[in-house]
C-alpha cells in the first residue's frame, strides 16, 4: 500500500507540474509576490481611509507618497522633469545684462546654455554667480563664459533613482536629457525628481496653477495643449483618447491629425465627431485647444 501512495504521489506531482509548465507556457510565468506589491496592496485597502486608525498610523498624504515611492523606481529621466518645448535657456554670446533679465522673468536659479541650437547645450549658469556679481558692485563682465558651469547628461533611460543618486554625488542639480540622436529632449532638477515623491512644491514666486481642462457652457472644453490623452479620455470622451500615432498629448494629436502644427483658428475633425479647434500656438507648438462635441444626427434626436 505504501509502494501504491508513493507511486500515486509521484504521478501527482509530474502532473502538477506539467500542468504548470503548460500554464506557464500559454499564460506566462506567475511571479511571486514582491514586497512593493504586498505594500501598495495594504495601502490600497487603506485608501478611503480619512485619517489614522491608531497613533502612528499613516495619514493619506503619508500613504500617497508611500506610493509615489514605490513607483520611483520605475521612472526614468525621460518621464520627469521639463519637456524640451518649455526649456528656457540662453545663448552663448547673450550679454550679462540679457542674462539678468531672463532669469528675472523666468523667475528660475540655473539656466542652460547652448550654442548654435538648444540641441547643443554646453553648459548652464547658476543665479547665485550672477548675484554675487551684482552684490560686489564692480565691472560686468561682457561675456558670460566665465560663469558657465558643466551640468549632468544623461540619457532619456537612466533611471530616477541613479539620477537622483547621480545628482547627491555630483552635486550638480540640473540634468539635461538627451534622446537617441544626442539632441536635447529636456531637463531635469533634483526639485523635479523630489516632486515625483511629495508632489508639486510651489513656492512665493510660483504663479497660481493655469486650470488645464476647462468645461464650458456648450459642452465644448478648454483644454491645454499639454493635457495627457488620457486625462482627456476620462474627463471628456475615451474615444480622444485613441491615437493611432504615437503622441501623449492633445496638443500633439492635434498636429499629427494635421501634419504640421496649425496656426491659431484652424479646427480639425476627429475621427469621433469632435472638433479640435486651435485657440493659441506659435511657430513652434500649440498652447491650447478648444474641443467641440459631435453634432448630433437627425437620427439621434428623434426625428
Amino acid at each position: 500500500m505504501a509502494d501504491d501512495r508513493s507511486s500515486a504521489g509521484n504521478g501527482d506531482h509530474h502532473d502538477n507540474g506539467l500542468l504548470a509548465g503548460l500554464r506557464n507556457l500559454i499564460f506566462g510565468e506567475q511571479h511571486e509576490e514582491t514586497l512593493r506589491d504586498r505594500l501598495e496592496e495594504v495601502i490600497d485597502r487603506h485608501e478611503g481611509d480619512p485619517a489614522p486608525d491608531a497613533k502612528g498610523d499613516l495619514t493619506p498624504l503619508e500613504r500617497q507618497m508611500v506610493r509615489n515611492l514605490l513607483h520611483f523606481g520605475e521612472r526614468d529621466a525621460g518621464d520627469v522633469g521639463v519637456p524640451r518645448a518649455d526649456v528656457i535657456a540662453v545663448e552663448e554670446a547673450t550679454t550679462f545684462d540679457h542674462l539678468v533679465q531672463v532669469f528675472a522673468e523666468a523667475g528660475v536659479s540655473r539656466l542652460p546654455v547652448y550654442r548654435e541650437s538648444l540641441d547643443h547645450i554646453i553648459g548652464m549658469v547658476h543665479i547665485k554667480d550672477v548675484f554675487a556679481i551684482m552684490a560686489a558692485g564692480g565691472t560686468r563682465p561682457a561675456s558670460i563664459a566665465a560663469l558657465i558651469r558643466q551640468p549632468l547628461y544623461v540619457p532619456m533611460s537612466r533611471g530616477a533613482l541613479d539620477l537622483l543618486a547621480d545628482m547627491r554625488q555630483s552635486r550638480i542639480h540640473l540634468a539635461v536629457v538627451l534622446d537617441e540622436y544626442s539632441g536635447t529632449e529636456g531637463l531635469v532638477t533634483i526639485e523635479d525628481l523630489i516632486e515625483e515623491i511629495v508632489g508639486e512644491i510651489e513656492d512665493e514666486h510660483d504663479e497660481a496653477p493655469e486650470v488645464l481642462l476647462v468645461p464650458l457652457d456648450d459642452g465644448a472644453w478648454d483644454v491645454d495643449a499639454r493635457v495627457e490623452l488620457e486625462d482627456v479620455g476620462r474627463a471628456v470622451d475615451m474615444r480622444l483618447a485613441e491615437a493611432e500615432s504615437d503622441v501623449d498629448t492633445i496638443g500633439g494629436l492635434t498636429a499629427v491629425l494635421v501634419g504640421h502644427v496649425p496656426e491659431a483658428g484652424t479646427c480639425i475633425d476627429h475621427p469621433s465627431g469632435w472638433r479640435i479647434e486651435v485657440v493659441d500656438a506659435d511657430e513652434r507648438r500649440i498652447n491650447r485647444v478648444r474641443l467641440h462635441p459631435p453634432v448630433p444626427l437627425a437620427s439621434d434626436e428623434g426625428i
